[in-house]
């Protein structure tokens, strides 16, 4: 199997391969870097990365849609786990497509333990994905994920490889046990991961999520191929945590800036001067690229360098390339509804649009930036207008309680819900559900007696900037656009 993949795609993993990329494109929010953002990315040449996060409900979604393309049922019959992908599209695809005024079905929210079926279905999301983006070409393809999620990792990963993904890519956290991960799944081996869980007992026994390949192949199972791990983080402190628990196992690093768009690194300065009105971000946030350096291993700049000055600067510091994220966001093939998409841009032009990093609006508890378009009508401003709910659960943290079972609160769910469970009601203030609102900015939002949800829209300072990419008077532009405005 593993020699068939390498015939189809062409491309083999080795360190030299990621000393020529330049531009790693961003992986970002939920399917806002599909697999034809990543393709368009791929054939330029450079690094073209999906995103994983909530690949499967994306996935569960455009089959209730009707799957009008095609796209993904004929990668699933590419699927070497011919079974998992048969009761997939059983499960949900709707011929013609759901009346628009139904609701999405319900996937329920991720738990320990993972039942088959939402383990299956994370597999074959993320195999699509994969394949659909390496389809036809020989270019690299990477996933991205975070490290927050963690329930859904295990199956991703494995799907992911079913599908020949040449780079691995996490963040928002620490990942020091993908790397492992990533070598047992690819000799066939089980895989665990341990859970994180809020206690006040230290002496509580760790929840772990497993894995077994084997459990889900027809027969034989597929030989699979490891792919490079690179790790996303905001400093060298970082780094070097990761080299020294994962001896080995990362083959680079994005070093990315506050500015980029998303979720942040927390700044190492306290709140104090956040309070009094003024910046939380000072010079302890910005990476000391001689420590960077000092590693060894190939690294990329992100938050603020998507021009030929940024990367000319990046590759002065030492970097191998940069990453690019909000500009290929706003690109004509990213998922992000084209309606909204045309009107942020106007916005730009305009100068009526602005970036913001909310303290506050994220369950993760993680600095997130928000866009802020003129007219509440075109995201979601606030969490008042917007009914609490908390019905997909991937920022979802565990508890142990009383009876020493697992527990799931997030602080985005309903406020009497979530101080029942142990929770403190200032946790709730001003959180936002990320999960719907993510999913609705790529016009998948979930349907609420008649109603879509409204987006929660997120990008990196560099929107502002994003009008260098329009030629000749246009209101569009295209991948290719950015990566030669970038290389000239």
């Amino acid at each position: 199997m593993l020699g068939k993949l390498e015939s189809l795609f062409g491309f083999r993993n080795n360190v030299m391969d990621l000393k020529r990329i330049r531009i790693i494109q961003g992986g970002m929010g939920i399917h806002m870097s599909s697999w034809k953002l990543a393709k368009a990315v791929s054939l330029k040449g450079q690094l073209g990365v999906v995103s994983g996060t909530a690949i499967d409900t994306v996935v569960a979604r455009k089959l209730q849609l009707g799957d009008l393309d095609g796209n993904i049922r004929r990668a699933l019959d590419h699927c070497p786990l011919k079974g998992v992908a048969q009761r997939v599209k059983e499960r949900f695809f709707v011929e013609g497509g759901k009346d628009p005024a139904a609701p999405f079905k319900d996937l329920g929210s991720w738990s320990l333990p993972m039942s088959r079926g939402r383990i299956e279905l994370m597999i074959a999301a993320n195999f699509v994905e994969v394949y659909l983006a390496r389809e036809g070409h020989d270019g690299p393809i990477g996933i991205n994920y975070l490290e927050k999620i963690q329930l859904p990792a295990l199956p991703s990963l494995f799907g992911a490889m079913l599908a020949g993904v040449h780079v691995v890519l996490m963040g928002a956290g620490v990942p020091a046990a993908i790397p492992e991960v990533l070598d047992l799944l690819s000799q066939g081996k089980e895989a665990s991961l341990v859970i994180g869980v809020e206690s006040t007992s230290p002496s509580d026994a760790a929840a772990v999520a497993r894995l077994d390949p084997s459990e889900y192949a027809d027969g034989e199972l597929p030989q699979l191929s490891r792919p490079h791990f690179i790790g996303i983080v905001s400093s060298d402190t970082i780094a070097r945590s990761l080299e020294k628990r994962a001896p080995g196992g990362v083959a680079g690093y994005v070093i990315e800036h506050h500015t980029a768009g998303g979720h942040n690194a927390p700044p190492r300065r306290d709140r104090t001067a956040q309070d009094e009105g003024m910046s939380s971000y000072g010079i302890k946030d910005n990476p000391d690229f001689e420590k960077i350096r000092r590693i060894g291993k190939p690294f990329w700049l992100g938050g603020g360098y998507a021009n030929p000055e940024g990367l000319a600067r990046a590759l002065a510091e030492g970097a191998t390339g940069i990453q690019v994220g909000t500009p290929f966001a706003y690109s004509d093939e990213s998922e992000m509804n084209p309606d909204l998409k045309s009107e942020v841009i106007r916005q730009v032009l305009a100068g009526t649009v602005s970036v913001e990093t909310s303290f506050d609006a994220s369950p993760t508890g993680y600095p997130f930036k928000l866009v802020r378009p003129e007219g509440n009508h075109l995201v979601t401003d606030a969490v008042e207008p917007r009914h609490r709910v908390c019905d997909m659960g991937y920022l979802r943290t565990a508890y142990r309680k009383e009876d020493g079972s697992l527990g799931w609160r997030c602080g985005a769910e309903p406020v009497a819900s979530y101080v029942a469970k142990g929770g403190k009601e200032e946790d709730t203030r001003n959180k936002v559900c990320l999960c719907n609102g993510l999913m609705a900015v790529v016009g998948l939002g979930q349907v609420r007696k008649g109603v879509v949800e409204l987006p929660v829209l997120t990008s990196g300072d560099e929107l502002v900037n994003i009008g260098r990419y329009l030629k000749d008077g246009k209101s569009r532009y295209s991948a290719s656009d950015v990566i030669d405005y970038i290389l000239a």
